[in-house]
């Protein structure tokens, strides 16, 4: 049985809300998690900060912080609905200059990866021991 492209409604709104834009292009999970990052300042409008109900419009930049990574983006285009990730990547355009800044952070995270990272939670029973014998002998 064939099965059908999913599509979204890319509507050709005007403006809409920047927390439910960054929520339907899949930077944040949940648009709450959106307007946090916007009080914070990781979220900035053309280099200046902003509220969550701000509107953006296509061909607006902006500069997001999410996690480790830093995007400059330009929006494409705007949709009422949280789709597909090939969707949602229509919605936007990453600056090269951002996306080769990117590639370059998570290559640097891959060759020098943190010690505090193998870490996970108290010592094993092994782990304890092999500490006692490095310490106390």
């Amino acid at each position: 049985m064939p099965t059908e492209p999913v599509t979204l409604n890319i509507s050709r709104l005007d403006k809409m809300r920047l927390d439910k834009w960054l929520w339907a292009a899949r930077f944040f999970k949940t648009r709450s998690l959106a307007s946090q990052a916007i009080e914070h300042g990781r979220v900035k409008l053309a280099g200046e900060r902003v509220k969550p109900a701000r509107e953006v419009r296509p061909g607006d930049c902006l500069t997001l912080h999410v996690g480790d990574s830093d995007w400059t983006i330009t929006v494409r285009a705007l949709s009422m609905q949280r789709g597909p990730a090939p969707v949602a990547q229509a919605l936007y355009e990453e600056d090269p200059a951002s996306q080769a800044r990117r590639q370059q952070q998570a290559s640097e995270r891959k060759l020098a990866a943190s010690p505090e990272a193998a870490i996970k939670g108290r010592p094993t029973k092994r782990d304890r021991r092999l500490i006692h014998r490095f310490t106390d002998e």
